[in-house]
């Protein structure tokens, strides 16, 4: 496909690398010059120089034989721009990027008048993982499939927990738990492990499973399965806004920690159920004042990466606190693993993750269609949800006679809008939707997967 990306910044670079990976044909459109050397010299994408609003400027990208086009820049309205040339001048699909929480209550309206295939907002999609991350405190990350039936969970066995040297094929009889654990982290490794494999302590590990079935693990486990009671946010942006919106509205207590007077001004009248506190969070005086140790959850927030992770650390070695941590920047992914930081969100990630589900599901074919995906592991592993039609070559076989490449597991099959953990001898039918769980990545549809 043809992809256009106006603007090169977190977002865009991200798009640009894993975009051009997949094999389609990128082109970069940014005003700052030295940004699109870096990213054309180190993709293998063109990048042109200009206001991607400007019609010339779209000719010169070749936007009448566009598939895409996406708008990434830091302005809401210049992305909505970007998106009406485009549509107008070269009848494309588009997305934009609108942030802006004043725009929040008329997203559907925008997207239908001007005509755009999809509205992202990096900050709001952060907050919802967050708000997932606060509602199971004991996991490093939350996600749910099949209309939310299905949760995926990342989980780090800890020193003490009955997994410690269990093999999985040992869990259904002595934990009695219908649960799957499809994808296991260790130090550098990844791995798909089969029923011997033994889990250790501080492995990552991924269950699968319905809510009710991963609580009653969890349960078992003796790990908190309730949300927490209290937060305190770090940094008074717009994620910040849109994280304590959710939490208000499940009725836990917020707590926002701001360094600016006027921003505080702003956030007392957008949130008059929280409390709003003007001082700067890197006075450590300050936090116990306010009552980090007490804290059920501590989430740094602000827009600065080493500030974010050096809070975590003090946050981390004074209270039992669930830890979310914004990381804008992946050069430290090496240094974050080693430093356990609990639950690291990487809004561009986010972000790129859901705009590439939509180009993948623009190249699905006649057979199945793609519903959801998600990356794990440092986007080593892929989790697909596929919505099964009459022609696909799955129809019909026990999952044990299907010939799956390596390093791939179907999980769970949704039929009829029952869930159930997938088996050797379980059967995929027409209408139902599959997780597939796999170490490749590039997968458009569920043929894919076979051999």
């Amino acid at each position: 496909m043809k992809i256009i990306i106006v603007g090169c910044g977190n977002v865009g670079a991200t798009l640009a690398e894993q975009l051009s990976t997949e094999g389609h044909d990128i082109t970069v459109i940014d005003t700052r010059e030295q940004l699109l050397k870096d990213v054309s010299g180190a993709f293998d994408v063109l990048g042109i120089v200009g206001n991607g609003a400007s019609f010339n400027v779209l000719l010169e990208a070749d936007v009448g034989k566009a598939d895409l086009l996406v708008a990434v820049t830091g302005s809401d309205e210049l992305n909505l721009l970007c998106c009406l040339i485009a549509r107008k001048a070269g009848g494309c699909h588009t997305i934009a990027r609108v942030s802006n929480p004043v725009y929040s209550n008329e997203i559907g309206f925008i997207k239908a008048e001007l005509g755009l295939s999809m509205i992202i907002n990096p900050q709001l999609t952060a907050a919802r993982e967050m708000a997932r991350m606060l509602k199971f405190p004991s996991a490093l990350k939350v996600d749910t499939f099949a209309k939310s039936r299905s949760e995926l969970i990342v989980y780090r066995i800890e020193e003490d927990s009955p997994l410690c040297n269990m093999q999985l094929k040992e869990m259904r009889g002595k934990l009695r738990c219908d649960v799957l654990i499809p994808v296991v982290e260790r130090g550098e490794q990844v791995l798909i492990p089969g029923g011997d494999f033994r889990m250790m302590a501080k492995d990552n590990i991924t269950i699968l499973g319905t809510q009710l079935k991963v609580i009653e693990l969890f349960k078992k486990l003796g790990k908190a399965t309730v949300a927490v009671r209290d937060i305190m946010i770090i940094g008074g942006g717009i994620t910040s806004i849109y994280l304590a919106k959710q939490m208000l509205q499940m009725g836990i207590r917020v707590k926002i920690i701001e360094r600016d007077m006027n921003r505080c001004e702003e956030l007392a009248e957008m949130l008059p159920k929280a409390m709003i506190i003007n001082g700067d969070a890197t006075d450590k005086d300050l936090l116990l004042e306010e009552g980090l140790v007490q804290a059920g959850a501590f989430v740094a927030n602000t827009n600065f990466d080493e500030e974010n992770i050096m809070l975590t650390l003090f946050a981390k070695s004074l209270s039992k606190a669930k830890l979310i941590t914004k990381v804008h920047r992946i050069a430290y992914d090496d240094i974050i693993d080693s430093l356990d930081l609990g639950s690291v969100i990487y809004p561009k990630y986010i972000t790129a993750v859901n705009i590439i589900k939509y180009v993948r599901a623009m190249k699905n074919s006649y057979d199945s269609n793609i519903e959801s995906l998600y990356r794990l592991n440092d986007n080593r592993v892929e989790v697909m949800e596929f919505m099964i039609k009459e022609n696909s070559p799955v129809v019909g076989i026990p999952l044990a006679e299907l010939k799956l490449k390596e390093n791939v597991i179907i999980g769970c099959i949704t039929h009829r809008g029952q869930l159930s953990i997938a088996r050797g001898q379980s059967v995929i039918a027409v209408g139902d939707t599959v997780i597939l769980i796999t170490t490749h990545t590039g997968m458009h549809d569920i043929r894919d997967a076979l051999k």
